[in-house]
């Protein structure tokens, strides 16, 4: 049976339009069928809100692309960079250089380490003056993070992925994520209206994705360019 949405808008143009991004195809790709037409309005309905409904139903043959939490792991999956343990020890090499002058020069009680799995090198700093290196939201911590980043990959062929965590900000921010993650898709299954979040960083929308990659009733995917790319959360 052939794929089909009933979509509505202000405008005919403005349902089909919300049609296709449900279904994520081009206009030539389905069949449309108006349902309910903005011409059509009586003399009593004239003072309700203005809807137009129609169907978008697949033509023969036409395939919905993947969309959501497959389609994000998908290109988690592609994306994700194995680094050679040469290649790591030099990254890590790399980074306690530039980290030994610079725990230095933020207090004598400052420290930090250094620890990994497959995909990322973890930095932790800990100390007592270090609470302003994480700054609004995390903001300065992710500027931080972007130049050790930097500083780690000199002399590398494959770009090894940075998480800087400062005091357990990390932690108390997934905490936070996944709490608004919960409300806002709360929001959604009540609504039916999808939510946008404000621009995160790839590690933060994996938060997003991740914490309901599971759910039966929305789904998540990504849009925007990077750095202001954000989390979108859509019912199902």
């Amino acid at each position: 049976m052939a794929k089909s949405v009933i979509a509505e808008g202000k405008t005919s143009t403005e349902a089909i339009e919300n049609g296709l991004k449900i279904l994520k195809v081009s206009k030539d790709r389905v069949e449309i069928k108006i349902l309910e037409n903005e011409d059509k309005r009586s003399f009593f309905s004239i003072l309700t809100p203005r809807v137009v409904k129609v169907e978008l139903t697949l033509k023969e043959g036409i395939e919905q692309k993947t969309a959501g939490n497959e389609e994000i792991k998908t290109k988690e999956k592609a994306k994700k960079v194995i680094l050679s343990l040469e290649d790591k020890e030099i990254a890590k090499k790399n980074l306690n250089v530039f980290l030994e002058q610079f725990v230095q020069k933020i207090g004598e009680n400052t420290n930090y380490e250094i620890t990994s799995d497959e995909e990322y090198i973890y930095v932790t700093i800990t100390g007592q003056n270090v609470g302003m290196l994480i700054g609004y939201r995390g903001e300065t911590l992710n500027a931080m993070q972007i130049l050790l980043t930097s500083v780690a990959n000199r002399g590398l062929d494959k770009k090894a992925h940075i998480i800087l965590d400062i005091e357990g900000y990390r932690e108390k921010r997934k905490k936070a994520l996944e709490e608004l993650a919960d409300k806002l898709a709360r929001t959604v299954i009540k609504t039916g209206k999808q939510v946008i979040l404000e621009p995160m960083s790839a590690y933060e929308r994996k938060m997003i994705h991740n914490r309901l990659q599971d759910s039966q009733r929305v789904k998540t995917h990504s849009i925007g360019e990077e750095p202001y790319r954000k989390v979108v959360i859509t019912k199902k």
